[in-house]
């Protein structure tokens, strides 16, 4: 047992050193600037780069004008048709006439808008026609109305303006009465140019926006024509042109309101009002002329129109005169 003892002593204390010694090397301070000494550096891209001046040269490239041209005028078209018909057999209870009624407008309306030039032509066309059973045929609607004006720019409102304006009828009117058996009796009353109007007038205009302006014409002349004579006997006072002649010249101040306006995407009022008054006759010859056109579209191409006049002119009545009329039919405008 002894014997063992001293190598056992000294396997201990050799085990003892070396841990001592490997306990000295972990504790050892490194100085990290001394590694830095000696890092290896990437090499550097050795191949040269070289830059370039940039340089502008000024070319003349050829090219082509756009062919735009700028349009002062201003064109519209509105034409309507309606059509109506009715029929009764004869053994009817309730009674009633077979009839057929067919009316038709066209309206054409030209402008030129360039400062402080204006110029508006608008032509209106109205005709309606209705023919019942065992009475033959009769007007229902007869106009023509020729518009023409040209103004000059005042001020922002005011203008200066010249304008010549006709208005007649396509056909034959009567009157029609019965006589002391009953019958029938139609008399002949107006005609193409029996009456017609033709007015010529120069003085200012009020234009404060594009649906409404007014005409004041100091110095109007207007000339009304009757040319069939076979009328004379029918009408005493010839629209005012003397019995055995065929025109009447008058000098006047005339007034003219026009008001056309989309009242909404689907309707529109146009009217017209006309102020006559004649310097040669006293006040009470003085004439009124409303002319209104409602239209209310009920699709693109069917429209609901009424349409009315309003006239008191005592050379044709001593009574205010009117008529009115509504349809349903085909209505276009363009563009």
């Amino acid at each position: 047992m002894f014997k063992t003892t001293p190598g056992l002593l000294f396997l201990i204390l050799l085990g003892a050193a070396l841990s001592a010694s490997a306990q000295k090397t972990d504790s050892l301070k490194v100085d990290t600037n001394q590694l830095n000494k000696y890092r290896i550096e990437p090499v550097k891209n050795a191949l040269p780069f070289r830059f370039r001046e940039v340089q502008i040269h000024r070319h003349e490239v050829p090219v082509t004008m756009l062919d735009y041209r700028v349009s002062y005028w201003h064109k519209s078209i509105l034409f309507g048709l309606n059509f109506s018909q009715s029929a009764f057999s004869s053994n009817y209870s309730a009674g009633g006439i077979s009839a057929i009624a067919l009316g038709g407008n066209f309206d054409y309306k030209i402008e030129y808008n360039k400062a402080p030039l204006d110029f508006t032509s608008e032509l209106a066309l109205l005709y309606g026609i209705s023919k019942n059973k065992g009475q033959g045929s009769r007007k229902t609607n007869d106009r023509i109305f020729w518009d023409n004006k040209i103004a000059s720019q005042l001020s922002k409102h005011w203008f200066f303006f010249g304008s010549l304006t006709f208005e007649s009828q396509f056909d034959k009117g009567f009157n029609y009465t019965t006589d002391s058996v009953g019958r029938s009796v139609s008399q002949l009353i107006s005609n193409f140019m029996s009456p017609g109007y033709l007015t010529e007038s120069v003085g200012f205009e009020f234009k404060p926006s594009k649906f409404f302006d007014l005409r004041l014409g100091t110095g109007t002349a207007r000339q009304t024509f009757v040319l069939d004579t076979t009328i004379y006997h029918n009408q005493p006072s010839n629209y005012g042109v003397p019995i055995g002649k065929r025109m009447l010249n008058e000098l006047a101040f005339q007034a003219v309101a026009v008001f056309d306006k989309d009242l909404s995407k689907s309707t529109h009022l146009n009217a017209r009002y006309a102020l006559f008054v004649p310097y040669q006759q006293g006040l009470s010859y003085t004439s009124h002329r409303v002319d209104a056109v409602f239209t209310s579209k009920v699709s693109r191409l069917i429209a609901f129109t009424m349409n009315g006049t309003f006239l008191y002119d005592k050379n044709t009545s001593s009574k205010v005169q009117g008529t009115e009329g509504l349809a349903l039919g085909v209505v276009y405008k363009f563009p």
